[in-house]
């Protein structure tokens, strides 16, 4: 995944490097082609007016001073004169704007090489290339952040590697041990060996939990989905939920509020939103404090519909917040996924959401901790 991350990123940034060159050229050699077409042509006018003022103060002076003087010949002596001086001039503008050319491309050439040096702020150039300057600078901070972006995305899959090689091992070796007991054990009493039974299942049930979250984010990333749209009642999908969770919100003496019409009809896919509700009330459960409450509201509005779980635990950071629903992300990084899961529920909620058009945010203050899913009315 942070593999095919990196791709897109090498991709975006050739498509950057290639616009960038296009906008060098076109704006480069514009302005020098214009410089030095003006530079002739100023060169070309005043040599003509020299020479002409030249030909006519040669003209009076010869008729003047030498009688029977060759005047056709002296002024064609003059134009080739001139004509020469002007060549001359042209090859040098000329010479100049190469020169000029070959220097900006070397700067470009070293400016492109401290693109990737961390130790370089910001590349100057040339006031003639200011332009083009802001946009490597641009470049220069957009190529530095996805590479942050990468970097952060890669340590988070290998935290989380690390946490699942130790949370699955776990579990495995309890059902490896308790299959081998009862193997060995033939002698062993009913009682005890449909506890032995009961815990490898339980372990094996928590596996195939984690597998298939591993499975659901890779579909959400790799298909296309298509959503099956029906109309629901909003209402009974949450009273339906709070009551599945009755053993969870038990087991911490949580009890959990529903503020909605007593009928909410909605068209949305059902299965879907579900799975949003679902990993929004277990995330509500797990970071709760033991006897409080957990709060959802569902607000009806002209063109939405506001779902909205709040409960009370530990205040999130701001800096946690804005990274709550990044995949392999986990709030409490010495949580087990055996309680806390693999850090991928938030991740597939928002990309549910996202696919409904609508928005989903988080929020955390004095102790409490909002989410807040935003859906249009279709």
């Amino acid at each position: 995944m942070n593999q095919q991350k990196s791709q897109d990123l090498s991709r975006q940034f050739g498509v950057w490097v290639m616009k960038l060159n296009k906008g060098i050229k076109s704006n480069l050699l514009t302005t020098l082609f214009r410089s030095y077409i003006f530079q002739c042509g100023i060169i070309s006018v005043i040599i003509i007016v020299v020479s002409n003022l030249m030909g006519m103060l040669l003209q009076w002076l010869l008729s003047k001073y030498v009688p029977d003087y060759y005047l056709f010949y002296r002024s064609l002596y003059l134009g080739v004169a001139a004509v020469i001086v002007w060549a001359l001039c042209i090859i040098f503008l000329t010479y100049r704007l190469l020169k000029k050319v070959v220097a900006y491309v070397d700067e470009l050439q070293e400016a492109t090489g401290k693109l990737f040096d961390s130790n370089v702020d910001y590349i100057e150039l040339s006031p003639e290339l200011s332009e083009i300057a802001a946009k490597i600078n641009r470049l220069k901070q957009e190529s530095e952040a996805n590479a942050r972006l990468a970097k952060e995305n890669e340590q988070r899959k290998n935290d989380l590697i690390m946490y699942l090689a130790h949370d699955l091992k776990t579990p495995l070796s309890s059902v490896m041990g308790y299959l081998m007991l009862l193997r060995d054990e033939p002698q062993i009493s009913e009682k005890l060996r449909e506890k032995y039974l009961s815990i490898s299942l339980s372990k094996a049930e928590r596996l195939e939990d984690l597998i298939n979250e591993f499975f659901e984010i890779t579909r959400f990333n790799l298909s296309n989905i298509t959503l099956q749209y029906k109309e629901i009642d909003l209402t009974r999908l949450l009273e339906q939920l709070i009551y599945e969770f009755a053993p969870m919100l038990r087991e911490k003496g949580l009890q959990c509020d529903l503020n909605a019409p007593e009928t909410l009809m909605f068209r949305c896919d059902a299965d879907k939103i579900q799975r949003v509700f679902d990993n929004l009330l277990r995330n509500a459960v797990i970071y709760s404090f033991n006897d409080t409450t957990i709060t959802i509201a569902a607000e009806p509005h002209e063109k939405n519909v506001t779902i909205i779980f709040e409960n009370c635990g530990n205040t999130i950071p701001r800096e946690k917040l804005s990274q709550i629903f990044e995949q392999f992300y986990r709030l409490d990084a010495a949580r087990s996924t055996s309680s806390g899961g693999a850090g991928l529920g938030l991740a597939i909620a928002k990309q549910i959401v996202e696919l409904h058009k609508g928005t989903i945010t988080a929020e955390s203050t004095d102790e409490k901790i909002r989410f807040t899913v935003t859906l249009p009315i279709l």
